[in-house]
């Protein structure tokens, strides 16, 4: 009996705290779900892209904005920052047919190995998908075969987006730094 009041006492008094925070401070309120176009059903879907990295040549793709520190430079590359406009294809080839952009910016932020800070929305231009984007943040150790970061969101058909992204190296190229990466990505929205 006791602790069925004393779940009751809380509850209540959460409520009555939550309904004094939203006239104290102006700033916080309750919201329909359905005014924001969210669906309690979700679906999951798996997407695969190859994203085709270009160093070299007149007009790159990726660019490196800020060097690595002398010390790390030809390990790991610690301290490097790059930003990157990839295309999407569907295909590994890179004159595959073209479903968006990669855009983002990424980090070398370990001192160990060769990993990455990735932050990157994948800017999707076909069909219903057209227009909306699918945005991912996490550390990718490129040695491993396969890495792996989680969906932190998204806009459009992806908006309150959940999920992971697999990723795997296609092909590398020593002497331009040229890549190829298969993306697969596995998404509620």
């Amino acid at each position: 009996m006791a602790n069925k009041f004393l779940l009751s006492f809380l509850l209540i008094s959460c409520y009555v705290l939550s309904i004094s925070g939203e006239k104290e401070t102006g700033f916080v309120g309750s919201v329909d779900p359905k005014s924001l176009s969210y669906k309690k059903k979700h679906t999951l879907s798996h997407f695969r892209f190859y994203w085709h990295e270009i160093f070299s040549g007149s007009n790159p793709s990726s660019v490196r904005i800020i060097p690595p520190q002398p010390k790390y430079s030809t390990t790991t590359t610690f301290g490097s920052v790059g930003v990157f406009d990839n295309v999407l294809t569907l295909g590994p080839e890179l004159y595959s047919k073209v479903v968006g952009s990669a855009e983002g910016l990424y980090s070398s932020t370990s001192q160990k190995e060769f990993a990455l800070l990735v932050i990157m929305n994948f800017v999707l231009s076909e069909g219903k998908y057209n227009g909306s984007t699918i945005t991912f943040v996490g550390r990718s150790p490129i040695a491993q075969k396969v890495r792996e970061m989680p969906v932190i969101g998204g806009s459009g058909v992806f908006r309150f987006a959940r999920g992971y992204v697999e990723s795997r190296t296609l092909a590398f190229d020593p002497q331009t730094r040229n890549n190829t990466i298969e993306y697969n990505v596995y998404v509620y929205h």
